[in-house]
């Protein structure tokens, strides 16, 4: 599949979101519930954008895609979360009716979890970008800590991604039985051929420059 077609299709998927008490919760609960459903539909695309890049099978081609999508990523998830921040949004309060506060609120969720998917399925190419990125880090911390308690994680299919994604990336501790339930032998070969074939090229180039002298 072209490669420009996949990086517009990801960043695409990046920006796509009794009593008078009684009266106010059920409301609040129906909008959190609609809400719900959405996120499923936006799960979909986000599983077909990765089964494409998965399928490239060239990770030179991941490693470019997969750095263009978590530069974009993290751009959404920081300007999301300073809305959220600056309209004093609890993530377990009622779900916002504003509009733009509406759109934060489902890019933090939505990129989040599509962070966990990616992380569990890239972790080697992840690793590489984001071990070095501090500000990407403190970003998706709170981004986890956000969504655990929005409620949407709580059943259903995506209720693993948030812990199995903080339990990858090290930001907390590993259960003695965890397993990525996405990482095979076959990718960590493949992995170890690309640094390979990498370091004979940076010999190779050293070589020449060296030679030149």
């Amino acid at each position: 599949m072209d490669f420009l077609f996949i990086c517009h299709f990801l960043l695409a998927l990046l920006l796509s979101p009794g009593s008078f008490a009684d009266l106010e919760k059920q409301r609040v609960d129906s909008g959190l519930e609609i809400y719900k459903k959405l996120f499923e539909v936006k799960r979909k695309d986000q599983m077909n954008a990765l089964k494409n890049l998965i399928e490239l099978n060239d990770v030179n081609q991941q490693y470019k895609i997969i750095d263009i999508m978590l530069k974009g990523l993290f751009k959404v998830l920081e300007d999301s979360r300073a809305v959220l921040i600056a309209a004093d949004v609890p993530p377990d309060g009622p779900f916002p009716q504003d509009e733009k506060i509406k759109d934060a609120y489902s890019h933090v969720v939505e990129n989040t979890a599509f962070f966990g998917d990616v992380v569990l399925r890239f972790p080697k190419i992840v690793h590489h970008y984001f071990d070095r990125n501090s500000n990407w880090n403190s970003l998706i911390r709170w981004g986890i800590g956000f969504c655990n308690l929005t409620g949407v994680f709580e059943q259903g299919p995506h209720s693993q991604v948030l812990g199995l994604m903080a339990q990858e990336l090290g930001i907390s501790e590993k259960s003695p039985d965890y397993r990525n339930p996405f990482k095979t032998d076959h990718s960590e070969v493949r992995w170890q051929k690309t640094i390979k074939a990498s370091s004979e090229l940076w010999c190779a180039w050293v070589g020449v420059i060296q030679s030149d002298e």
